[in-house]
Order: C-alpha cells, then structure tokens, then sequence
C-alpha cells in the first residue's frame, strides 16, 4: 500500500511539474505569436537548458553543494554551466530575423526588408533567465529542505513524547499493583471475609488496565470508575472509611482524557493520608463544564517521614505526563496548611485527540 502510494505521489508530482511547465513556455509564445515569428532552434534550446538547469540545481547544486555550505563550488559549478548556455545560443544557434515587410508589385515579391540585429548587449539576456531559473530552483528546494527539516523534528518529538509516555504508563502499573497488593496481603494477614470482594475488584481494575489504557485517550467516565474502584479496594483494608467520598459533577460520558493521570494523586492521598490506625481522610471533588475537568483532591497529612527513595513516584509521574501532553493546557497546584494537603488540577480536555489509536 505504501509503496502504491508513493507511485501516485510521483505521477502527480511529473504531471503538476509538466503542467507549470507547459504553462510557462505558452506566456513565452505569446509575443512570437504576436509579430508572428517562427519558433526557432534558439527558442528551443533556451527552454529545454533552463528546465535542465533548474533539475540539476534543485536535485544535485542545492543539496550537495549549497546546503553543505560549499558555496564557492556550487557558484563555480552554476557559473560554468550558464556560461556553456549563454555562449551555445550566442555562437553556434542561428537567430531567425523576423520580416518588417514584404511588397508584392505586380504579384511577385521584390524586396524583403528585415529588422535590423540586436545590439550586442541584448544577446546577453539569456543569462538573466537562467539567473531567474536558478534562483526559483534555490527558493523552492531550500523551502522544500527547511519545511522537510521541520516535519522530521515534529516525528522525531512525537516518538520521543511516545515512548516517553509508554515508559511512564509502564511505570505506574506496577505503582498500582504493589500498593493495591498491599492492601490485600493486609487483608488476607487480617483472616478478612473481604478477601474475595477486593480480588474482585482488583481483577476489573486489571481488566481495564489491560484493555483500555493502551488507547491513546479513554472516556472520562472509564477512568473515574477505576478511580472508584480503588477507592472502594482501599476501603476493605480500613478500618474507619466515613471520612472518604468522591462527588462527581457534570457529564463524563462523551468526554477523553488520557489513561491513568490521575488515579496517582489518589493513591498518594491515601497512602499519606491515612494514620496507623487505620484512619483516613480523603475527599474528592471532580466537576465538569464546557469540557473543562476540575479536579480537587484533599487529604489529612499523619505525622510521619516519607521514604525520600520510594516516595513521590507517582507525584512525579503525573507531572511528567501533564507536561508532556497538556503543556498549555493544564494548571496544577499545591497547598499544604496545617494538617490538610490539597492538590487541583485543571485541564482542558477538549484539546486531546478523541479518537482512539
């Protein structure tokens, strides 16, 4: 298929090139048309050199030679060649003289008087067209290497950013599982009937980590009953849950967001936001307007250290991503007071891609 396709590419680039061509040497035919001149040998040659001359500049000179920052050579190279054209249609190509006017006197031709020859100055007009064909040649494949240029740096980020973006999405599947396998091995320590429910609900979480998140966007709605989901895991494993709720405001139905941003503010609420007694504050607001997602998070900060070689993986992950994907488009920020973190994130969800790839 993609070799069909550069086929098709080809054949429309030779019949457009023809076309302008063709077009180009008819405005030139006008005048000959006009003082009705003959078309002769030096017309020919004058467009056949400068559509070679043109190729040869665009194809070899300008890349090989100009863009390589040989300046002297490309100039030497192009000088020669114009000088070969010019000297060719001045020496060797007759110029045909065009008749001012021809007396028919008792029906028989008597004289033919032909306009004087141009002065010598004239006969080196040729080199400002080749001058202009050089320099259209130059213009256009330099634009053409420049706009190329860009297109390749815009392929090459985006595979950065996707692999950039794999790799953190790789990275926060096993985050989730240990600390959601955590919570489950304290279940089953415990001797817990609520084994079974959480093993359940792990395995839909892992069902939609496994079939929904290789997508590049999933549905709002997806992503917040995942983000339910572990809420109601971490809840079996507590031992006071009045303190956590989550509130959802507006339609989450027909809008994308990019998988698993933000269930890592969750797990840290929980896992900074919880005392050793198994107490938790959590509380989640999410509201959205005119595709606009305002996500608010708060949780009660227990008075003990963070592991500064395990903790803050999550934190810094979502960070990343959302630089990554909503550079523009994004407002995150942070306030501790007293005992109470708070985390709001704002994000236009609009500008994602919502088809699924």
């Amino acid at each position: 298929m993609k070799l069909e396709q550069i086929k098709n590419t080809i054949s429309n680039q030779i019949l457009i090139h023809s076309i302008i061509w063709c077009l180009f040497i008819l405005v030139a035919l006008i005048p000959l048309f006009e003082n009705k001149s003959a078309i002769n040998s030096d017309f020919c040659f004058q467009w056949a050199s400068g559509i070679a001359l043109f190729y040869f500049n665009f194809y070899y000179l300008v890349p090989q030679l100009l863009l390589q920052k040989k300046l002297w050579e490309y100039l030497m190279i192009l000088s020669a060649i114009i000088t070969v054209f010019v000297v060719i249609r001045i020496t060797l190509l007759p110029h045909e003289m065009r008749v001012e006017d021809m007396r028919n006197i008792n029906g028989r031709i008597v004289e033919l008087i032909p306009k004087r020859r141009p002065p010598l100055l004239m006969k080196f007009l040729p080199i400002l067209f080749y001058l202009f064909i050089t320099a259209g040649s130059t213009v256009i494949k330099t634009l053409s290497e420049y706009y190329t240029n860009q297109q390749n740096k815009l392929i090459e980020e985006a595979k950065r950013t996707a692999s950039e973006l794999n790799y953190l999405r790789k990275q926060t599947n096993p985050h989730f599982l240990f600390n959601a396998l955590n919570s489950i091995y304290s279940l089953a320590y415990q001797k817990s009937d609520k084994v079974p429910d959480a093993i359940v609900t792990l395995s839909e979480m892992m069902r939609y980590m496994l079939y929904e998140t290789d997508n590049q966007t999933v549905f709002l709605e997806k992503e917040i009953n995942y983000i339910k989901n572990y809420i109601e895991l971490q809840k079996l494993r507590l031992n006071n849950i009045e303190n956590i709720y989550i509130n959802v405001h507006g339609n989450t139905k027909d809008i994308h967001i990019e998988p698993l941003l933000l269930i890592g503010f969750v797990e840290n609420a929980f896992k900074y936001g919880t005392d050793y007694k198994g107490v938790a504050y959590v509380k989640i607001v999410i509201n959205i307007e005119d595709n606009i997602l305002d996500f608010c998070i708060e949780n009660k900060v227990q008075d003990f250290h963070k592991d500064p070689e395990n903790s803050g993986i999550g934190m810094s992950n979502i960070e990343s991503r959302l630089n990554l994907l909503y550079p523009k488009t994004h407002q995150l920020t942070t306030l501790e007071k007293d005992d109470n973190f708070r985390v709001q994130l704002k994000l236009t969800l609009d500008q994602l891609k919502k088809k699924n790839t």
